[in-house]
């Protein structure tokens, strides 16, 4: 597993930035997408139906839900379960790989709650609401 080594303060003069890991190029790739993250989020407390995560994930449509979530069962981070009815009804939950994921979406919330502003806060005040 490679790491991130140096801090780009820590650089001595004359290096430039350079192309970022393959690793975290895919990573950012899936969980750069809008929602995809936040899917995972809701599903990290456990399984949940359709239109419970639909709630959960404020915003998101249905379509966009559908595909995500397919999508993420087939990277094999979400599983699918159809419980039958009447009535009919799909329940997604996390899978091993997906549930891996854990640690490192703490961290970011971590740091996100360290350094970055809740929204609205970087708008300067004499243009807020």
């Amino acid at each position: 597993m490679t790491e991130l080594r140096e801090r780009p303060h820590e650089r001595s003069p004359g290096h430039a930035c350079a192309e970022p890991e393959h690793g975290i190029t895919r990573v950012f790739h899936l969980l750069g997408k809008r929602w995809t993250g936040l899917i995972l989020a809701a599903l990290m407390n456990g399984p949940g139906h359709f239109a419970e995560l639909r709630r959960s994930v404020s915003g998101i449509s249905e379509r966009m839900l559908s595909d995500r979530l397919t999508e993420l069962a087939a990277l094999g981070l979400v599983t699918r379960t159809v419980e039958e009815g009447p009535p009919l009804r799909v329940s997604y939950g996390l899978t091993d790989a997906g549930y891996a994921l854990r640690p490192a979406m703490v961290e970011l919330t971590r740091w996100a709650d360290g350094h970055l502003p809740e929204t609205g806060a970087a708008c300067p005040k004499e243009f807020q609401g």
